[in-house]
């Protein structure tokens, strides 16, 4: 696909958009709004964030105290740094010896923020990455050029499934110091859990091979018992396993405009993720993190996990009957997120591709995502070959449950149309 990049005087070179922005960029041009009564926006990612059943009341009023109008530290709130570090003991590590700490806890602004601290932070080293990932990657591993990305291949004929063995294999032959991975991911909703998720926190435990987990999907959890994933759930010792995580209220908590995130890991990684913070991003907004503190609460977590998990997975069985009933059909059904990557090779030949469906699609007021978006390649190094995933498209079942209905009945006249 041809990206679309910012027009640049000067010094400053061209910037291409990342998946998302790009095909909003394309649907403002035809007249999108946020919360125009005519649109379906299955592109965003961007769950439903008014009132759910069983929910708790969603929070509608943000306090300014005096000492708000100051800065925040770079790593945090320590009131709400305390509160992280409690969830994440109380809720996934209860019973272990080891525990986090506020000091084990950095809070940023965003999710592109705590993983651009990150990777301002990395070494120089091997950095592995899966494919297809999150679109956002690109530019990430792109623009901190101090550690080489490579890129592992996930099969479409397997389900994107990999094994402990394989991830072992990759991490030997390539000599990688990290792996950066979604999990569930973003967009295959793929899910590593289990023993299958323990064993890969002990291959990088034994192998010192850095996990860093974006775990912003990690409460839409759609295989298993488990409400919640974590990698944080299988370390033994939260200061010496080499075990990143990233989440925030963005997604797990439906409060993506509040812009608070958080990166849970080794103190002497915090530290460094700090570090950089304070050249990068300076913090984030202490308003928000002085509420973000009262929705950390385990029973208030609890209950609105239950309430995603019921109402996402209705949303959830009906994208992906409806498209199946279209044509469209799927390497694997999603296990957590709120996506379904579709194949839509078997469509009709004008409406078979990722952007042909795109823009089929627009003309109907629907957004959608082209799945050679989450082909990452950091500085399009594979110019002019066409991607594995070019027959694929991300379709966000996050909007409320009448908006996805909706679009799916476009969907089906976008189809029966190109028939």
């Amino acid at each position: 696909m041809n990206r679309s990049v910012t027009s640049t005087p000067g010094a400053f070179r061209p910037v291409p958009r990342t998946g998302v922005i790009y095909v909003m960029t394309e649907a403002e041009r035809l007249g999108f709004r946020m919360h125009h009564p005519d649109w379906c926006n299955l592109g965003q990612g961007q769950p439903d964030t008014g009132e759910l059943p069983l929910a708790p009341p969603r929070h509608a009023l943000v306090p300014i105290e005096h000492v708000d109008q100051d800065y925040a530290p770079v790593a945090g709130l320590w009131q709400l740094r305390e509160a992280i570090a409690g969830l994440y003991n109380q809720l996934l590590r209860r019973g272990m010896p080891s525990k986090y700490k506020a000091e084990n806890v950095a809070v940023s602004g965003g999710g592109r923020v705590s993983l651009m601290r990150a990777c301002a932070a990395i070494g120089q080293i091997n950095l592995g990455h899966f494919l297809p990932d999150y679109t956002a990657y690109a530019e990430l591993l792109d623009i901190f050029r101090r550690f080489t990305p490579i890129p592992i291949l996930l099969d479409p004929e397997s389900g994107y499934h990999f094994t402990a063995e394989q991830l072992e294999r990759e991490i030997l032959g390539r000599g990688l110091g990290a792996i950066l991975m979604s999990n569930p991911c973003n967009p295959t909703g793929k899910l590593v859990h289990g023993d299958e998720l323990s064993r890969w926190v002990g291959l990088s435990r034994s192998l010192d091979c850095t996990m860093l987990v974006d775990e912003f999907y990690s409460h839409y959890i759609w295989k298993g018992d488990a409400p919640i994933v974590s990698a944080t759930s299988y370390v033994e010792d939260v200061e010496r396993d080499p075990v990143v995580v990233f989440d925030g209220l963005t997604k797990n908590w439906r409060y993506p405009g509040w812009r608070v995130t958080w990166t849970v890991g080794p103190r002497r990684v915090i530290e460094a993720l700090t570090s950089a913070g304070s050249f990068l991003d300076g913090g984030g907004s202490a308003p928000m993190q002085r509420a973000a503190a009262e929705l950390l609460d385990v029973s208030y977590v609890e209950r609105e996990t239950a309430a995603i998990r019921s109402a996402f997975r209705e949303k959830r069985d009906l994208m992906v009957s409806g498209l199946q009933k279209l044509g469209v059909r799927f390497d694997a059904e999603p296990e957590g997120t709120f996506y379904g990557w579709g194949d839509l090779s078997q469509l009709p030949a004008s409406i078979n591709t990722g952007e042909t469906f795109f823009r089929a699609a627009l003309q109907k007021k629907v957004i959608t995502v082209p799945g050679t978006f989450f082909d990452v390649d950091p500085g399009q190094r594979r110019h002019g070959r066409p991607s594995r995933f070019r027959h694929h498209m991300r379709f966000s079942f996050g909007p409320e449950l009448g908006r996805v209905q909706e679009a799916l009945r476009r969907l089906g006249e976008v189809v029966a149309e190109a028939r």
